[in-house]
């Protein structure tokens, strides 16, 4: 039988890193498996997190994180893709960074610009796209082992942001849209990682979006 595939691309958020921890949570207790076992046999979900992915900034302390330099390789070799849901943007609030919230959105355009460009001349613009702006960062993480990476009190600010940015460009480049920060909250441990009760809620968000859209039965 011929699955239905969804391309799950994002950050550590996506790969599924326990804030508590700090290993990786168990693969049914993830979003991206939760997701794939309330849409069962006929939906095939493809992880494709990475710890401290950007949307589109290098990271020359880290290494290859450019999310913008790996979506076009990564859709080809996933390929064929009936869907992307994408969210990134919570590593690019880093304090090494020092980006405004339309500099994030301004980020997001280029990468959607780039995929929507491939997705119409090489996909026959078969692949829909659910955005989903990240969660908001650093709420009730005074003390958590982070503080160093991330300037909260402005994370908290900029993150809370991004939802009305994020939804101007779903609309701009025909996307389907979700704020996470109304259904999932980070964990107070580290102030930017879900829990596993908070990657079961934001499966359940999704997984509601694309029945009530159409997109899934």
């Amino acid at each position: 039988m011929k699955k239905y595939r969804i391309l799950c691309f994002g950050d550590s958020l996506t790969w599924g890193f326990d804030p508590d921890k700090r290993t990786r949570i168990d693969e049914d207790e993830r979003w991206t498996g939760a997701l794939q076992n309330l849409l069962g046999e006929g939906y095939k979900i493809i992880e494709e997190g990475q710890n401290g992915r950007t949307i589109a900034t290098d990271d020359p302390a880290e290494g290859e994180k450019n999310g913008l330099k790996y979506i076009i390789p990564c859709i080809e070799s996933q390929n064929p893709l009936d869907l992307m849901i994408l969210m990134l943007g919570g590593n690019d609030l880093k304090r090494k960074f020092s980006y405004a919230s339309m500099d994030i959105a301004g980020e997001m355009q280029i990468f959607l610009e780039k995929v929507q460009a491939y997705n119409r001349f090489r996909m026959n613009d078969h692949m829909k796209i659910l955005l989903v702006s990240p969660p908001i960062i650093g709420e009730n993480a005074e003390n958590s082992w982070l503080a160093d990476c991330f300037d909260f009190k402005n994370c908290v600010k900029v993150s809370s942001e991004l939802a009305d940015w994020y939804k101007q460009l779903a609309d701009m480049y025909g996307c389907y849209f979700l704020d996470a920060a109304k259904v999932a909250e980070v964990s107070p441990s580290d102030g930017v990682h879900f829990d596993a009760e908070n990657h079961m809620k934001l499966a359940k968000a999704i997984y509601e979006l694309l029945v009530k859209e159409g997109i899934v039965k």
